[in-house]
């Protein structure tokens, strides 16, 4: 008798289970889209039409660059920061160079600071949309091209934002096959890129 009354029970905490199991399979993408259409941990948006207007207002935009410690590539940005009218549509360059003989696939990682402006930062075109492999030895220049909308002027959140710091990092691609170089430590164990949400919201 007891195990018939216990079945309910049982049945009720093995969907709980399940249920806890989904949620969190479903957790990643639902936080990427949640990055994605707030700006939260700034997240940059991706721009599907250029704006029609372009506002007074002037922004200047800055450029950092970071390369993962088991990466074996040089990164940089080719300009220190530009200035642009909200509305406009700016280009930056970022140079990067494989130092190793061995062709190598990296995976960039993005945000801006502050954080409050990512939800109207758009990018139109990057080289972070997709991995980029360089050749042995090779230098690429790599363009991003962007704008901050001009719904900015509209937020009162937003009116102390002058300055807005675009933050790249590049990782070894996940799925790279090139054999792996040693660090600057020694270590040949490296971590793949990180989620794109939960990496900017860590930055």
């Amino acid at each position: 008798m007891r195990t018939g009354r216990n079945r309910p029970v049982a049945v009720l905490l093995s969907a709980v289970v399940a249920g806890m199991v989904g949620l969190t399979f479903a957790a990643v993408p639902l936080y990427r889209l949640f990055c994605q259409v707030t700006g939260y941990g700034g997240t940059t948006q991706v721009a599907q039409v250029l704006p029609e207007e372009v506002g007074e207002r002037i922004v200047k935009v800055r450029f950092n660059a970071d390369v993962d410690a088991h990466l074996p590539w040089t990164f940089a940005p080719a300009q220190v920061e530009v200035a642009l009218h909200v509305g406009e549509v700016g280009m930056a360059f970022y140079r990067a160079r494989n130092l190793t003989g061995k062709a190598i696939t990296g995976a960039a990682v993005f945000n801006v600071t502050p954080l409050k402006a990512g939800q109207y930062f758009n990018k139109v075109q990057c080289f972070c949309f997709d991995e980029q492999r360089l050749e042995p030895g090779q230098s690429v220049d790599m363009p991003v091209t962007f704008f901050v909308a001009p719904a900015i002027d509209d937020d009162p959140n937003l009116d102390d934002v002058r300055t807005i710091t675009l933050s790249y990092t590049f990782y070894r691609a996940e799925d790279d096959e090139a054999e792996d170089e040693p660090s600057v430590s020694g270590r040949t164990d490296r971590p793949s890129a990180p989620d794109v949400a939960q990496s900017a919201s860590l930055q």
